[in-house]
């Protein structure tokens, strides 16, 4: 793994796409108490978002360590859903991807090898996705957790998006802006009793835009994987 190259292989819109999205992150968050650390956090998780759209284990790398900020941020409003789901499945599910995509490079570049979900890891995510999505519905429940629904819909949609990453499904950012759009929701709710939440909408609306990308990039690199074999 080479830090350096993946930086240099960036492109120009990458660079501004990501300059754009530090941008509206710091903005959002100016003049709000308690801010450095969703700060932190945001830019943490978006270059993440950017790495893993270039199919770089630097990706999944920084996603360890933004679940746990982000967990810490998501237990000050109770959404314990939240917390759990990046503390107890996004984050060891980021581990094993990191195992996953530095067994499986792509050549000598920096890319992982893009992966096709077989029948089998279809039916696996399908039925576990059920089994996740009932189970954490009555813990969420039990720890009376705000925005109850939502919450079980974002952590189903995260569970998803976090098994296509370990998989390299080109699919993986569908997953992820399905539940960005869940996440914008659950902020939305969450600013209008508390407007320093805000800055949480915007953040994720900048982290959908770039899961859009990261779905439009990897089908590029998935035609030009298949080409090349």
């Amino acid at each position: 793994m080479s830090i350096k190259k993946a930086l240099k292989s960036l492109t120009k819109f990458e660079i501004i796409l990501w300059i754009i999205s530090i941008l509206v992150i710091i903005v959002s968050y100016l003049g709000q108490e308690h801010s450095l650390l969703n700060i932190i956090t945001s830019i943490i998780g978006i270059t993440g978002v950017l790495f893993l759209a270039k199919a770089h284990v630097l990706g999944p790398m920084l996603f360890v360590l933004f679940a746990v900020l982000y967990a810490v941020i998501s237990y000050t409003f109770r959404y314990y859903g939240e917390a759990i789901t990046y503390l107890v499945m996004d984050l060891p599910i980021s581990i094993a991807s990191i195992i996953s995509w530095i067994r499986n490079p792509y050549k000598d570049t920096i890319e992982v090898k893009i992966n096709n979900l077989n029948k089998k890891q279809t039916i696996v995510l399908v039925i576990s996705s059920i089994i996740v999505t009932i189970i954490f519905y009555f813990i969420l429940k039990a720890l009376n957790t705000e925005n109850l629904y939502v919450s079980t819909i974002s952590i189903t949609t995260s569970f998803i998006a976090s098994y296509l990453m370990f998989y390299r499904s080109r699919f993986y950012g569908l997953g992820y802006a399905a539940n960005d759009v869940v996440l914008i929701c659950l902020w939305t709710y969450a600013s209008i009793r508390d407007v320093s939440y805000l800055p949480m909408v915007l953040c994720f609306l900048m982290f959908f835009i770039n899961d859009l990308y990261a779905l439009i990039n990897w089908n590029r690199m998935y035609r030009k994987q298949k080409i090349a074999n």
